[in-house]
């Protein structure tokens, strides 16, 4: 009882906020629309009981008018159904795409804001494969939410509305056994009860290990799609390792999860569908072998004990609810278990950039950044480095230098503000433009010329100004393919990326740049190019770059250096470049 009060809290807090959101009253129009709907279906079942008794009574007499206008009545009856039937699903479908359009921007959004996904990867990414999580899970909940919402529903009300019905034909065929009357109150309904309990109860028995082998199998499956799209992304360094038989044997073992949880999954389902089909058949003649007696003894015409089987098949389907849904009951909760730790995982990573002690990045009135006690630490607590009293005026062409591992490129994740493991204060003036330029530039599945503004807006920039600039950049076979769409970062080489990325720093014309081994994949030549390139056309940007080169000292004025400190390692002021020209 406790895990179905969780279970049912945990689909109110996925649920109701989109009840709450701007598009509430289309939801709930819709939702009242589809239950009611549903309530009118059950109308109409406690409608063609009673003309199950007129109907088969007019067969029994032979009464021809009577069977005409049963007809009738039943053609009126089965128009209606049809037309809720069609409206229904109709409706139905309309409120899913509704509220798994909201739930869809709403989880996309909660994972992108504030650096979410990367931190939640940082954390080592609790909730797996959030592509999975979004595209597949959200909308399995809403279908499976609404179709056993309303299932529960129609259970219940039918279950209500037949209980009277078979209480009063309890009364109307008593129990006959060896040719003896007994009057037992409602019989035929605690025959319905009993056998609709003890089929539920067994049913969970054999069934209950489906929900843990439903959110493997979602798991394996989404294992396996991903390192499938990885190998497709990294073929040029699997084929240049000659690691097809590793990458092949990797992903066949994942393979495997899926194969081996599949036959678990099919064995499972293999007991259950034998107990779920007899325990379906056995219920066509259940009702019967209740009534028959009664109809044998002449209590009851043929209509009455049409009548009963059809009520006690109502009945016994509205407590056996649990029976027919159990699949999908299983499906179910392992969705919701799924986007349960979807959301606890971008909670997580929420409460982790705002929960002492982080990094503080904060607009300051200063024209510099400063670093002020600053304490990164890695993701297990362990210390990285540390820096204080640095100070990065504007315009300043700064160098960072130390040894690989030191922490260079995470002290640039936290002056980005999207590593929050240590304590301190970093201060950017207020309202300046940051941009940091990894060593592996990202360009979005896009136009050339969209893919080099990333992350303006398609068309912030003219056209032919993109152009220029990717020839400027020593990349003029490009230009002609500025309005080509591409995946970009699996075409060029990394080092034509490289010039995309400062193509990119050019158009966009930041306050501070941060290069983090930017032009690593250059030759010395095109790497002083570039350098020679920002000086012209970014003469006013804070320059900061993190290099080993030699050669890069002449494009800057001041060096940073990375030292060991004890456990950690400590970034200190080492005064002007004695290279600078």
């Amino acid at each position: 009882m406790r895990g179905i009060i969780s279970t049912l809290a945990t689909v109110w807090r996925i649920a109701i906020p989109y009840f709450r959101s701007e598009d509430r009253w289309a939801g709930r129009l819709l939702l009242a629309a589809v239950i009611a709907i549903e309530l009118s279906i059950v109308g109409l079942t406690v409608l063609l009981n009673s003309w199950n008794a007129d109907f088969y009574n007019a067969l029994q007499d032979k009464n021809w008018d009577a069977f005409v206008y049963q007809l009738g009545y039943f053609s009126v009856l089965a128009t209606a159904f049809i037309l809720l039937a069609v409206y229904q699903l109709y409706l139905n479908q309309w409120l899913q795409i509704r509220w798994r359009r909201w739930m869809t921007r709403a989880y996309v959004d909660h994972w992108m804001a504030d650096s979410n996904h990367y931190r939640m990867q940082v954390l080592g990414d609790a909730a797996d494969n959030p592509d999975q999580r979004i595209a597949e899970d959200v909308n399995q909940f809403v279908a499976l939410t609404l179709a056993i919402g309303l299932q529960l529903l129609s259970s219940l009300v039918t279950l209500l509305s037949f209980m009277a019905i078979l209480w009063t034909l309890s009364a109307q065929a008593p129990f006959h056994l060896f040719g003896m009357s007994y009057s037992i109150p409602g019989y035929l309904l605690w025959a319905a009860l009993i056998y609709a309990v003890i089929g539920t109860a067994l049913t969970h028995l054999i069934g209950h290990p489906l929900i843990g082998l439903n959110f493997l199998q979602q798991r394996y499956e989404a294992d396996f799609r991903f390192n499938l799209v990885r190998v497709r992304e990294s073929g040029e360094q699997i084929a240049l390792l000659s690691g097809e038989a590793a990458e092949r044997d990797r992903l066949l073992m994942r393979f495997g999860n899926v194969i081996n949880n599949w036959y678990a999954i099919m064995s499972r389902q293999k007991k259950l569908t034998f107990f779920t089909a007899g325990y379906s058949q056995a219920a066509i003649v259940f009702p019967f072998v209740m009534g028959a007696p009664a109809y044998f003894a002449g209590a009851v015409q043929l209509g009455g004990l049409m009548q009963i089987a059809n009520a006690f098949g109502q009945v016994q389907g509205a407590l056996s609810v649990f029976v027919t849904l159990y699949r999908s009951l299983a499906d179910w909760r392992a969705v919701i278990e799924r986007l349960d730790g979807f959301d606890r995982s971008v909670a997580a990573a929420q409460a982790l950039a705002v929960t002492p002690p982080v990094v503080a990045v904060t607009p300051g009135d200063g024209a510099a950044i400063t670093l002020q006690d600053l304490a990164v630490r890695l993701p297990n607590g362990e210390p990285l480095i540390n820096a204080t009293g640095i100070s990065i005026a504007a315009g300043e062409k700064v160098l960072v230098s130390g040894p690989s591992g030191s922490g260079k490129s995470t002290l640039f994740r936290a002056m980005a503000g999207i590593w929050p493991f240590g304590s301190g204060d970093i201060v950017i003036p207020k309202n300046a433009k940051v941009m940091m330029l990894p060593q592996r530039p990202y360009f979005p599945i896009a136009p050339l010329a969209a893919a080099v503004a990333y992350p303006a807006e398609p068309g912030s920039f003219d056209s032919a100004k993109v152009a220029e600039l990717i020839a400027a950049v020593g990349l003029p076979g490009l230009v002609p393919r500025i309005e080509e769409e591409a995946h970009w970062n699996r075409m060029l080489s990394l080092g034509e990326q490289q010039r995309l990325g400062i193509a990119r720093a050019i158009l966009l014309a930041p306050d501070f740049l941060f290069l983090d081994e930017a032009t690593a994949s250059l030759d010395e030549a095109a790497e002083a190019e570039v350098y020679r390139l920002l000086e012209q056309r970014l003469a006013h940007t804070t320059l900061v770059s993190i290099g080993h080169r030699s050669t890069l000292a002449t494009f800057h004025r001041r060096r940073l250096t990375v030292s060991r400190d004890g456990d950690r390692f400590r970034l200190r002021d080492s005064g002007a470049m004695a290279t600078a020209e």
